[in-house]
């Protein structure tokens, strides 16, 4: 099955343009006044701006008395609501401060969607509540899906949400209760019965499940246990605010060879930490591209900044029923596309196999090896390697047998050997 993941900025050419469109639309307008009010207003304290009215068809509440109270402003031009139209994916950066603490730090702040696919939401809840594209949310959405838990719900089972999304495409019992455990959005996390969350707060948390996934995933799996996700913070209606990394990974294709060698090690221990766990649980990447990492300006970490696609698979429950194959290793099949930051997967298969080398293969396809194609460049971060390590020949051969592997089972070797060769190259052994 074709997973085709799309430019999530563009072609930098075309990112140019707009940047030059909407700077000249900026000097046209600098000095309306009404501009200039907008620059002045803090938005974020407004609560149809953060479309708090739309609650319980949002993602929580847990963040609202930081916003509302002037804790978080946009950073610069994220004040001017005229840029939109070039923030497609509905991401701002911001500033965070508490009184007591002093001093501000720097926040990511998403809608997790487009103005479309929210939108989209809003209709879908109506049409299945009234069957009229626009209603009143507050009243249509205790008539949905989402309101199927409220009441004396016991667990959030899987027969309940399986297939919802990529995170409970093949959902056990035991993810479902870690996801309830550590639900963020509410006052009485640590519980998972449903039955101490609130109607409103399960369904927030469907809702959230259905339409975006990436919050519980961050929470589920969270950066302060050592998951390589950046950390969750909390939500106001419709915005969900995290923990702000560093540049993306992008910015780094064209640094020191030292740098680049660094990176790759650690993407190779991410991919390594997603698939093999103590918990047992595989979490594998369906959307693996440049602008899905970014770099911690200080420890130089490399961390997963979108995690909307993540299907995790419970390699208990699979040694449990023992599906058809359940134990024969699982190669990925290498598919030369014409399109950037593709994959070929199929999701039947990553839920019912303990060895699967999926993670391998996105991150050496996508990131590293010569396949790897962003923004109209080719060659990888591991481009022009040093004329050593070229003549070599090493590298070039582990990166083409994880990225294609041309003997069976030859990625999981190939994987294991460029682990430890670029942990010697950037004095990483441990």
């Amino acid at each position: 099955m074709w997973r085709l993941v799309p430019p999530k900025l563009g072609r930098l050419s075309r990112s140019l343009k707009l940047a030059a469109l909407g700077s000249l639309l900026v000097l046209m307008v600098l000095h309306s006044p009404s501009l200039l009010a907008s620059w002045q207003r803090n938005e974020l304290t407004d609560r149809r701006f953060l479309q708090l009215n739309k609650c319980p068809a949002c993602f929580g509440t847990s963040w609202c008395r930081r916003f509302l109270n002037g804790q978080v402003g946009f950073e610069a031009w994220g004040r001017l609501r005229l840029l939109d139209f070039l923030n497609v994916k509905n991401v701002y950066f911001a500033q965070y401060g508490e009184p007591r603490e002093g001093g501000r730090r720097r926040v990511v702040l998403k809608r997790l969607g487009s103005q479309r696919e929210l939108a989209q939401l809003d209709q879908s809840i109506c049409k299945r509540a009234t069957g009229r594209p626009r209603c009143d949310l507050l009243q249509a959405m205790p008539r949905t899906e989402f309101a199927r838990l409220n009441g004396d719900v016991r667990l959030l089972t899987p027969e309940a949400v399986e297939g919802w999304s990529d995170l409970v495409h093949c959902p056990s019992q035991r993810l479902l209760d870690r996801l309830v455990r550590r639900y963020a959005e509410t006052k009485d996390s640590g519980s998972f019965l449903l039955r101490n969350l609130k109607d409103s707060e399960r369904m927030q948390l469907l809702l959230t499940l259905a339409f975006n996934p990436e919050p519980l995933v961050l929470q589920s799996f969270p950066s302060d246990e050592g998951w390589p996700f950046a950390k969750y913070l909390g939500a106001c209606g419709r915005m969900v605010a995290v923990n702000y990394v560093g540049e993306e990974l992008w910015s780094y294709f064209n640094a020191p060879w030292e740098k680049r060698v660094d990176l790759a090690w650690q993407l190779m221990e991410i991919a390594e930490q997603l698939t093999n766990n103590d918990f047992e649980f595989a979490l594998y990447l369906l959307d693996v591209s440049f602008d899905n990492f970014a770099v911690g300006p200080r420890d130089g970490k490399v961390i997963i900044v979108d995690a909307e696609n993540v299907l995790v698979a419970d390699k208990r429950l699979i040694r449990q029923n023992k599906p058809e194959n359940w134990d024969v290793w699982y190669e990925s099949k290498f598919d030369d596309c014409d399109k950037e930051a593709c994959l070929s997967f199929s999701k039947e298969i990553l839920c019912a196999r303990v060895t699967v080398d999926h993670n391998y293969y996105a991150v050496c396809q996508n990131l590293l090896s010569r396949h790897a194609t962003w923004r109209g460049t080719s060659g990888g971060l591991l481009h022009d390697p040093p004329s050593e390590i070229a003549k070599d020949g090493r590298l070039e051969a582990l990166l083409d047998e994880c990225a294609n592997p041309k003997k069976r089972y030859g990625r999981f070797q190939a994987a294991k050997e460029l682990r430890e060769y670029l942990a010697q190259l950037s004095n990483n052994v441990r």
